[in-house]
């Protein structure tokens, strides 16, 4: 890790180097590990904190096979360097020395604000909070902070080592310091930052939901199959995945939050069709329960 240069970005009265030393993750799921493993082979120091020890175990476990996922593909030479930099808890107060966090708890308000207001409080007045939600208002969290002027948005994109997208939301309260500087956290990740204002669903999911959505309506109408309609998008305008496969990924019960999130702010385009609700009621989740729309074995 690079220490701090005498030009780097000034913020709150202090330089901050190109990415923090000392990086926390709240949440040791799918995307907590993978926001972990971004950051430890960015050359950070990584603490994940989870609600017990079982789950802080699952997630040393999940950063652990990323890593060696990363020594397999030749994008660093051992792991065992990395894993020396990465250490989990299951108490905030663990967070006390970081620079920044970042929440990767579920997307549910309460759970949120709880989150983050539990973090905040071990967190020196100088260090900065960052949330991973996909859709809900940064600024409504920002209200419920102490600090609000220190928090932003880092949006990252299942699954994160492949992923070169990370959306910077900014809230009204956030400093526009703190904004350049996320950009540069985001380069020193080897990805591409998008800044957006804060709004629901911001750019991403809202978009992204609006097609997945659509998508289920035409699915349900009998149009065509999930790999036709999936390849139309492939092939005809060259979608990396097709909308109902990436919604397997993300995960059907993440989307239908999301969903429900976005027809309460935005009316009701945003209505999950019966198709979503159903398969979530029966546990087709994606990927991670190996159904959803397809296929996963």
């Amino acid at each position: 890790m690079t220490p701090a240069q005498p030009d780097a970005p000034a913020l709150s009265g202090v330089f901050l180097p190109s990415l923090p030393q000392f990086v926390g993750v709240l949440g040791g799921g799918r995307m907590g590990t993978g926001i972990a493993h971004a950051f430890l082979l960015a050359g950070c120091d990584v603490l994940v904190v989870e609600r017990d020890g079982d789950a802080a175990a699952g997630a040393r476990e999940r950063v652990e096979s990323a890593v060696a996922k990363s020594v397999e593909r030749g994008l660093i030479a051992t792991a065992n360097a990395y894993m020396s930099r990465l250490a989990v808890s299951t108490d905030y107060a663990d967070f006390a020395d970081r620079e920044l966090v970042v929440e990767a708890v579920p997307e549910i308000w309460d759970l949120k604000v709880a989150s983050l207001q539990g973090v905040e409080k071990h967190l020196n007045a100088m260090a900065f909070l960052a949330s991973n939600t996909s859709s809900l208002s940064m600024s409504g969290l920002a209200a419920e902070l102490a600090r609000p002027q220190n928090f932003i948005g880092l949006h990252f994109f299942n699954p994160v080592p492949s992923s070169t997208l990370i959306e910077v939301v900014v809230a009204k309260q956030t400093l526009p310091s703190l904004v350049a500087a996320a950009q540069g956290w985001v380069e020193a990740l080897g990805k591409t930052a998008v800044v957006v204002n804060d709004s629901p669903g911001f750019a991403s999911s809202r978009l992204g939901v609006a097609l997945a959505l659509e998508s289920m309506r035409m699915l349900e109408e009998g149009v065509a199959s999930a790999a036709n309609i999936d390849a139309a998008m492939v092939l005809g305008y060259r979608h990396h995945t097709g909308p109902l496969r990436t919604t397997d990924l993300v995960g059907l019960d993440v989307r239908l939050e999301i969903a429900e999130y976005l027809a309460s702010m935005l009316g009701e385009r945003f209505t999950p069709p019966q198709i979503l609700r159903d398969k979530v009621d029966r546990g087709e989740l994606g990927r991670k329960t190996g159904k959803g729309f397809f296929d996963w074995g």
